[in-house]
């Protein structure tokens, strides 16, 4: 046994993906070789990231041998990645054999495999970045943190989504949406900040038009935001680094200013798509999945709190075939972004040969396989179909890290008839694979106006609107 891929061998093959490997199949594997095997140690990951906050996640790997080191390294390896962009970090300790803790801080390192997330954790946490090898009796202890945010609808309130193909508003009073809106805007190649501001500002006053006044912002967008501040967010990647830091990072709170300085709150998308599922559910436990221009990820816990984690899927591995397809910003293969987003209709219907004219910008190009799907085209039936059995077993994959009753799955990419085929193909995987989580877990696809409007409404309920006495 040398080869992790080995293990994920699935019984639903993807109508345009016959090499795909899914994650959830090998960690399974993995750990019933390694109970049959009787010679188990203990793993233990822990990573820190700010005010101290600890996260561990605990599981078992061969013991040091040199015949199973290969493959405890490739096991850890995409265990710590996900970990990591789930959770958030500057910090990595690898608790367990010591050749995998040498074989992570490589990883990690300056030239290593995993350079690149190691630098960008760094300029999110703004330290360096430090992977600490150990026993797994010497891993510090959880330290979580949840914040109590959302689920406010009194007064006269604007939400917004912003995406990488468009953006949304909506204006909401006491709860009941009065005013929604979409506009198709291009931020990611814009180089002037003041494109960014002035197409948001423009979004807050047509929803500001369709109420009495304005009593609180709420916003959703693609990328990390802390206190208000984006620190890394595609939305802005054609925004020079030295105006990004002079402009961007403070431009939230430069439109606060201008509304007055009333509550206003911006989050990661993803987080927004999971809040939306809580509130209309009225549960907790609830993944939020929103398969856009990239796949951003959401947590609500079973006690109905948003996370401090990063909960960034789009980086998280989902296929372990090596020659997965590669994100062409961390550059590591099989991660979500490419199997739920545009991206992955776009890979996959290029596979499909469908000719899609090269003229078309990304929301375009969306819409008008839509619409082949709509009329019954079977080759972009099948580009759908693939995404659904990704699905399934990518949910699967993410239940070994989150507690889960719900999913819910939002994004344009579900729009019209592809969100119900996708919904299908991922409960056929469930049953036939994983039936105990098909049992557990609820898929829940929103309506089409919830599907494309949802995340600004409940973007609106973020902000708290303190009581004047």
């Amino acid at each position: 046994m040398n080869e992790l891929s080995s293990l994920a061998r699935p019984r639903v093959v993807p109508p345009l993906d016959t090499d795909f490997r899914p994650a959830a199949l090998a960690v399974r594997e993995f750990a019933e070789a390694v109970r049959q095997s009787g010679r188990a140690a203990d793993l233990v990951i822990a990573l820190e990231r700010g005010d101290g906050q600890i996260s561990v996640y605990k599981t078992c790997c061969f013991e040091e041998s040199a015949e199973t080191e290969a493959i405890n390294c490739q096991y850890t390896e995409r265990l710590v990645k996900f970990l990591l962009w789930r959770s958030g970090g500057w910090k990595i300790v690898v608790g367990g054999p010591k050749s995998i803790g040498e074989y992570i801080k490589a990883a990690y390192s300056p030239g290593g495999i995993r350079a690149w997330d190691a630098e960008f954790m760094s300029g999110v946490y703004e330290k360096p970045f430090t992977v600490e090898v150990t026993d797994a009796k010497n891993v510090p202890e959880p330290n979580e943190g949840t914040v109590r945010l959302g689920g406010h609808f009194d007064g006269c309130r604007i939400g917004f989504d912003l995406g990488a193909t468009d953006r949304k508003v909506a204006a909401v009073i006491d709860g009941q949406a009065v005013y929604t809106e979409e506009v198709v805007w291009n931020p990611r190649d814009a180089s002037d900040p003041n494109y960014h501001y002035n197409e948001i500002n423009a979004a807050l006053k047509s929803a500001a038009a369709h109420m009495p006044r304005v009593d609180a912002i709420g916003g959703s967008a693609a990328g990390i935001y802390i206190n208000n501040r984006p620190r890394v967010a595609s939305l802005f990647r054609g925004v020079p680094k030295e105006l990004f830091e002079t402009r961007i990072a403070n431009l939230f709170l430069d439109l606060q200013r201008e509304w007055g300085g009333i509550p206003f709150e911006v989050v990661n998308d993803g987080e927004v798509t999971a809040l939306a599922g809580s509130i209309t559910l009225g549960d907790g436990a609830v993944l939020g999945i929103a398969m856009g221009s990239s796949e951003a990820g959401g947590y609500v816990t079973p006690n109905r709190e948003i996370t401090t984690w990063l909960n960034e899927l789009a980086f998280c591995p989902v296929d372990y075939n090596p020659n997965a397809p590669v994100d062409e910003w961390s550059g590591d293969f099989g991660c979500g972004v490419q199997y739920f987003s545009q991206q992955a209709v776009f890979r996959l219907a290029e596979r499909a040969q469908i000719s899609i004219d090269p003229s078309l910008g990304p929301a375009d190009k969306l819409k008008w396989l839509q619409t082949l799907l709509r009329n019954g085209n079977a080759k972009a039936r099948s580009v759908w179909e693939t995404i659904g059995v990704y699905t399934g077993y990518g949910i699967a994959h993410y239940a070994n890290f989150y507690e889960l009753r719900h999913v819910l799955i939002l994004g344009r990419v579900t729009s019209g008839d592809g969100g119900g085929i996708i919904i299908e193909k991922a409960q056929e995987v469930l049953r036939k694979e994983f039936p105990e989580l098909a049992e557990r877990v609820k898929l829940h696809l929103p309506d089409e106006s919830s599907r494309r409007v949802g995340q600004a409404v409940a973007a609106a309920s973020l902000p708290v609107i303190q009581k004047t006495k």
